[in-house]
């Protein structure tokens, strides 16, 4: 006889915020993907990564052909490019649960 264990696999949403210290719209970018965070908790991970700290940054960004910050790049794609309302954000996290 033979068992078989099926283990519960969690999938984690993975958000990245690219943004610079200098872009006003960026904190507001920030915000809403802490709040997304906030409401959905382990079911997605947020990175805030600013590309003018770091070569390394520059190049990530660069990667995903970002042009314009902020960006928010959701499961390693462009989701919105401009800094969504929360609303929006979570709206779209939870479509993809």
């Amino acid at each position: 006889m033979t068992i078989d264990y099926i283990g519960e696999f969690i999938m984690v949403i993975k958000v990245e915020v690219f943004s610079t210290n200098s872009c006003p719209h960026c904190p507001a970018a920030i915000e809403a993907a802490q709040s997304a965070k906030d409401k959905l908790g382990d079911a997605i991970d947020v990175e805030s990564i600013k590309i003018d700290e770091s070569e390394e940054n520059r190049q990530r960004a660069m990667d995903y052909q970002i042009r314009t910050v902020p960006t928010v790049v959701i499961d390693g794609e462009v989701a919105f490019i401009g800094a969504p309302m929360e609303s929006e954000l979570i709206e779209k996290l939870e479509s993809m649960l």
